[in-house]
């Protein structure tokens, strides 16, 4: 058994995507001829005043997020949005590649110690036991997979564009959303920031 934390990792984006923001709007505006090298930020700026926020559906950034499957089930509901997941039908956990273990991910909520980090520990190690047990008995790996907890790690690349990107923030960085998918939101939204300043910069995107 293996116990790890959530990450995530941006896989891919649109070259130049504050650029190509800005492109497509002004088209609305016929003011092409105002674009220079530092117009982006700027026009950004006012289409957010303006909530004039179709424009930022030109172009996509594609995420690949390490989490629980608890938290995977609650990306996949963002319609917007593409998926790719770990599939657990297909996936056989007792072979080489995947060190004949199951992974879990650490719940950010226990802590180091306590009984119901303990508890939880006993919980997950007699999953992997029946699973794997399961499977020696013959089972298929999608009949197996019924034992599997929301624990379980799970890989799925996200793909959407950068208005519901912002959405997504909104719901999922917010004090009422699960503690672990605030885990990997807020640290995620503070990637998006620092890389497009002009699209996910501002107040509105805590």
């Amino acid at each position: 058994m293996k116990i790890i934390s959530a990450s995530t990792e941006i896989l891919d984006a649109t070259p130049y995507l504050e650029q190509t923001i800005e492109e497509a709007g002004r088209v609305c505006y016929k003011s092409e001829d105002r674009i220079t090298e530092d117009s982006a930020a700027g026009f950004i700026e006012r289409l957010a005043a303006s909530e004039h926020e179709s424009v930022l559906e030109h172009g996509s950034i594609t995420v690949k997020f390490i989490c629980d499957r608890g938290v995977s089930h609650e990306l996949v509901r963002h319609r917007l949005a593409s998926f790719s997941q770990e599939s657990t039908r297909y996936c056989n956990y007792s072979k080489d590649k995947f060190g004949n273990e199951l992974t879990f991910i650490r719940p950010c909520f226990f802590k180091e110690g306590w009984e119901a980090t303990i508890l939880w520990q006993d919980a997950m190690a007699n999953a992997e036991q029946t699973y794997l047990d399961m499977l020696k008995a013959g089972a298929s790996p999608q009949e197996a997979r019924s034992v599997l907890p929301n624990s379980l790690k799970t890989e799925i690349v996200v793909t959407a564009n950068p208005r519901e990107w912002k959405h997504i923030f909104k719901l999922r960085c917010a004090t009422a959303a699960h503690p672990q998918m605030r885990e990997v939101m807020i640290p995620l939204q503070a990637k998006f920031a620092a890389r497009w300043p002009a699209i996910f910069g501002g107040s509105d995107n805590a």
